[in-house]
């Protein structure tokens, strides 16, 4: 059996433990190719308008199930009815360890009847997250580089080394959904620039969830919604310690991105606090736009490092 996983949405924060996961049962897995214009275009043509960007994206690549928004499952089948079969499992793991256990034999029984097949697979794929998350917070690897380290896969095609031997280069914390931040289409390849300009970049996925859950503390003092913690944890700890600079990215027409995004804002608005810069994304955004304010937000890090240096 083939399972398709779409290089989209929660693709960057648990596609080890889903690999894993399928692959202990036997499966194929097969991934998405990288976001292009021709995918986009597609998936805005079989939504509505006000559907944000990532989904937009997500939708071109019809293949397997989704758990950043509850209906992505209905839409899907409902917008692509030529789509392979879904698996659909609902996931809650707020109604205890039974719960979540049915959940995983329930999906597990796709594939084999054997229960105890079913815990291998599952015990397996969660090692592989946690090894996934420890990888990226002890040796500052993004995403993708980690995704390349523990399967071999070319994730990191021209995105350069995350070693900085120059201590004195400028640091930039991109906050933001992974798979707003690693999508190079989405994104118009910013971590690259950044990169290539010389700047050392820090992303979420670089902290502990230790440290993500201290900095939620003290700047929200509760995530409102699971899936933006990070922003408000790495917002929060990259304005106090560890970068030179921030660049919070957000996509348009997503209500909780905005409203996490104005609260880090806000805290970066006070006094003696780093240097922030929001930047909004959609399907119409203009390149040269952006490339424009990335070069004068770098250009003030850079100005700033040199008055401190000079001190």
């Amino acid at each position: 059996m083939r399972i398709g996983i779409p290089r989209a949405l929660l693709y960057y924060q648990y596609y080890p433990m889903w690999q894993t996961f399928f692959e202990e049962l036997g499966a194929e897995v097969v991934v998405s190719p990288p976001t292009t214009q021709a995918m986009l275009a597609e998936g805005s043509a079989r939504v509505v308008a006000d559907t944000c960007l990532p989904v937009k994206a997500f939708l071109k690549k019809n293949t397997c199930n989704c758990s950043k928004a509850l209906g992505l499952p209905d839409m899907t089948k409902a917008v692509i009815p030529e789509s392979p079969p879904i698996l659909d499992i609902d996931i809650d793991i707020n109604r205890g360890k039974r719960v979540l256990y049915q959940a995983i034999y329930k999906l597990g029984r796709h594939f084999t009847w054997n229960p105890f097949r079913v815990r291998r697979a599952a015990t397996a794929a969660w090692q592989a997250y946690l090894n996934y998350r420890e990888l990226m917070s002890s040796q500052g690897l993004t995403p993708r580089q980690t995704i390349e380290k523990l399967s071999d896969a070319p994730e990191t095609k021209g995105e350069m080394s995350s070693s900085y031997p120059a201590p004195t280069r400028a640091t930039i914390a991109l906050i933001g959904h992974p798979y707003i931040i690693y999508d190079e289409y989405i994104s118009h390849r910013l971590v690259r620039r950044l990169e290539t300009a010389g700047i050392k970049v820090l992303t979420p996925k670089m902290l502990t969830i230790e440290e993500l859950e201290s900095a939620i503390t003290r700047l929200a003092g509760r995530a409102y919604w699971a899936y933006e913690e990070e922003i408000v944890g790495a917002g929060g700890h990259y304005l106090q310690s560890g970068a030179d600079g921030v660049i919070g990215i957000m996509t348009f027409g997503c209500g909780p991105d905005s409203l996490m995004m104005d609260m880090v804002a806000r805290r970066a608005a006070r006094p003696q606090a780093t240097p922030f810069m929001s930047l909004t994304l959609e399907e119409h955004t203009a390149e040269a736009g952006l490339v424009t304010r990335l070069e004068a937000f770098t250009d003030m890090i850079h100005r700033k490092k040199r008055r401190q240096g000079s001190r």
